[in-house]
């Protein structure tokens, strides 16, 4: 079964070298929209986009992310978890902001942050866009929150870079369904290098002919190598970060 949004969803590309062209404004308000009508646990909406214009602030976060392409987008959001809004409003109406700074509330205002932002990309690839998720600006999240003056009991998840497509990758493949659809509990791989030898054999294939970033890789090789990384000091204190925002104090 097929039709248009399907195609669309089936073909998302990551697309990281933008043209010069510009959005208009009416492209970026149709798609802060597009996050504004996405699902939101329990109405509230507990999230906040920055729209980063400041070429000095877009260069900085590049650095940050060690990914240059980020200052080249021609628009860049950064999407944060935002319950310092709800909390302010729950204080003005006498009443303690204790819930907001439990784990419950992070994962709920994680979720609405994570939702918003995929209406965002499939919106934005509705109108020939291409965009990419940008987990790197979690790199040193302490520099981003001072740099976007992020305010208690907010915290920036990810980035978004969304402009005009100057490259055409090709399509990465996936899992297979049985790798990731359960039914009714879960079911473990017994021997996941041998299940996912087929598997191992595309992603080099496409690894190997892709034309960008060549590099020769299994998807095995890279969750292994993954595990054996050893993680920036930045990244060690994300959980300490979170906790001097205000969040996951139970």
């Amino acid at each position: 079964m097929t039709n248009k949004t399907i195609d669309l969803l089936l073909n998302h590309r990551s697309i990281r070298s933008f043209t010069d062209q510009k959005l208009t404004e009416e492209q970026v308000d149709t798609l802060v929209q597009a996050a504004q009508h996405a699902s939101t646990s329990n109405f509230f909406q507990q999230y906040t986009i920055i729209d980063v214009t400041n070429p000095e602030k877009k260069k900085r976060l590049a650095e940050i992310g060690n990914q240059a392409y980020i200052a080249e987008a021609a628009r860049l959001f950064i999407m944060v978890a935002d319950m310092q809004r709800n909390a302010t409003i729950a204080r003005e109406k006498g009443q303690p902001d204790t819930v907001y700074r439990s784990a419950d509330f992070f994962l709920r205002a994680f979720s609405d942050t994570v939702i918003a932002a995929q209406n965002i990309v499939v919106a934005a690839e509705s109108m020939g866009l291409g965009a990419v998720y940008l987990g790197s600006v979690l790199n040193d999240a302490q520099a981003v929150i001072d740099l976007l003056r992020l305010p208690e009991l907010t915290f920036p998840v990810f980035g978004l870079a969304i402009g005009y497509r100057n490259q055409s990758p090709q399509l990465k493949p996936r899992l297979p369904k049985e790798a990731v659809y359960h039914q009714n509990s879960y079911q473990p791989i017994e021997d996941p290098l041998d299940a996912l030898q087929a598997y191992d054999k595309t992603v080099n294939q496409y690894y190997d002919l892709r034309d960008a970033n060549r590099r020769v890789d299994t998807f095995t090789n890279q969750i292994a190598k993954a595990a054996s990384s050893v993680q920036s000091e930045n990244r060690k204190q994300m959980l300490n970060t979170l906790k001097q925002q205000g969040f996951l104090q139970y």
